[in-house]
């Protein structure tokens, strides 16, 4: 074995060094974080997201200028393998700092992407690198989660959202074809028109309802409507075979908007809601998703043509909600035709199991104080907005809290807590068991009771995801210890 001089020690060399390498050098706990730190850095990534400018093609003769993950609309898929540590990086291309969420994954505070939760943000023109661990599996994605207020150019009025499919252990099914399809808005502008669905029935307020005086504020309207960034009729149609059995993949990635597809002459079998699998797949013929949720579906393929999945609402389709679905063999224009009327219902994929006795139970009021003509209305939480917040809420991880969302406005609010799932107890006094998601769709004037079991520690931030509610008050931070 030979001996090297190195600063007037001694540097071994030869079969045996590393061993009496280690039995000479002890590194002290910051000085070993250090040189973890600079492995990391060096490890190529295995995750880029680049946050730039994109011009996207949304129909013909009419592109929209936006920022998106790696130069498309929406971000490439990003498929991980549920519990396999990734080393992500994030390059922000643009002149204001942004924020990544990791939406329905169960990370650390840190990574979540989400300013109140002091998670890191990607600097203006810089980068950032980290680890996170991908759990729970099922159809996750990743989203902006700046907050706009009243620039439409930012947030998730963008194009910063993609896919994100944690591979689970267990095989989900037999599909022939795997497709994700997400739906998306686009040159927002504000407006007065408030945006009820006809086929919904107007919320009934209860016996004790005050109506607000003051005249509603600004909502958000839309010109265009794309599913993976295409608008109905532009791009390439979904092409199938008769016989097969095609597991769809469905995200909202609106700012503001929920809404209804539909398959004309085919039927939807949910499987999951938010990549959760749900204890009774039902077949149904409109899925409903209020904005970020997600739903699992397989379709039989035994009805031959070319036809249109899209939304009923005939407006918006007409403005691009929907997509082109081809047989092989057939050809002709589209078809649509209206499904059947039917009201979407949690609850018919849940069972009958009782609900664990919670710890806690926490109500959470959700308020309402219009802002009148001409300015924005702001959302309270048990009549608080959150700038005006009190100490955020203790939670003790591994206790079960139940949370009793109580909706004492006529809008729908899609809810979410990050960092965690919930799972449904009761909607509208209706018993239900088994149901996990992590976002909650509660309609006007409606009562929704959930059981958490938060598992890390740190802030977690619960707010409605319609972006303009959120940016004006409907948020609520939660600190599990």
């Amino acid at each position: 074995m030979s001996k090297i001089a190195v600063g007037g020690g001694m540097l071994l060399t030869g079969c045996d060094s590393l061993q009496k390498l280690q039995k000479k050098i002890t590194l002290h706990p910051g000085e070993q974080q250090a040189a973890s730190d600079a492995a990391e850095r060096t490890r190529p990534a295995d995750i880029t997201l680049r946050i730039g400018s994109v011009v996207a093609d949304i129909a013909n003769d009419h592109a929209i200028s936006t920022i998106g993950y790696n130069g498309s609309v929406p971000g490439p898929l990003i498929r991980l393998k549920e519990g396999v540590p990734v080393n992500v990086e994030l390059i922000n291309e643009t002149g204001s700092p942004e924020l990544v969420h990791w939406h329905g994954l169960i990370v650390p505070p840190n990574v979540d992407g989400a300013d109140e939760e002091n998670s890191l943000a990607v600097p203006a023109y810089g980068a950032i690198r980290y680890t996170l661990t991908p759990t729970p599996p099922g159809s996750r994605f990743v989203h902006s989660h700046s907050m706009p207020m009243a620039d439409l150019s930012r947030g998730t009025y963008t194009g910063q959202f993609g896919f994100v499919y944690v591979e689970p252990r267990m095989n989900p099914g037999h599909f022939d074809q795997e497709v994700f399809l997400a739906t998306h808005e686009w040159e927002p502008f504000f407006t007065t028109e408030e945006m009820a669905d006809p086929d919904e029935p107007t919320p009934t307020p209860p016996p004790n309802y005050k109506k607000d005086n003051k005249p509603n504020g600004w909502e958000i309207g839309y010109q265009k409507f794309t599913i993976n960034g295409k608008c109905l009729g532009y791009g390439e149609p979904v092409r199938v075979k008769k016989g097969q059995r095609v597991l769809f993949h469905f995200l909202n990635a609106s700012a503001t908007e929920n809404i209804k597809l539909a398959l004309p002459g085919h039927r939807f079998l949910i499987s999951g809601l938010d990549g959760n699998p749900v204890p009774k797949p039902q077949l149904v013929d409109v899925i409903e998703l209020g904005t970020a949720e997600r739903a699992d579906a397989f379709v039989e393929m035994d009805n031959p043509g070319v036809w249109i999945l899209g939304t009923p609402k005939d407006d918006d389709r007409a403005n691009g909600l929907g997509i082109v679905v081809e047989y092989s063999e057939k050809s002709g224009p589209p078809i649509w035709t209206p499904p059947p009327k039917s009201l979407w219902d949690y609850t018919q994929f849940g069972d009958s199991r009782p609900p664990e006795t919670p710890d806690e139970t926490i109500p959470l009021a959700f308020g309402k104080v219009n802002g009148g003509v001409g300015g924005f209305n702001f959302w309270t939480v048990n009549g608080k907005c959150f700038e005006n917040r009190d100490a955020p809420r203790v939670l003790h991880r591994d206790r079960r809290y139940r949370l009793v969302f109580d909706n004492r406005t006529d809008d729908a609010h899609p809810v979410h807590l990050h960092r965690s799932s919930v799972q449904l107890v009761s909607i509208n006094g209706k018993a239900t068991g088994g149901l996990v998601k992590d976002v909650v769709l509660v309609k006007g004037f409606g009562k929704v009771e959930v059981d958490v079991v938060p598992t890390i520690a740190g802030l977690s931030l619960f707010h409605c995801h319609q972006q303009l509610h959120m940016d004006f008050g409907f948020k609520l931070l939660f600190n599990i210890v």
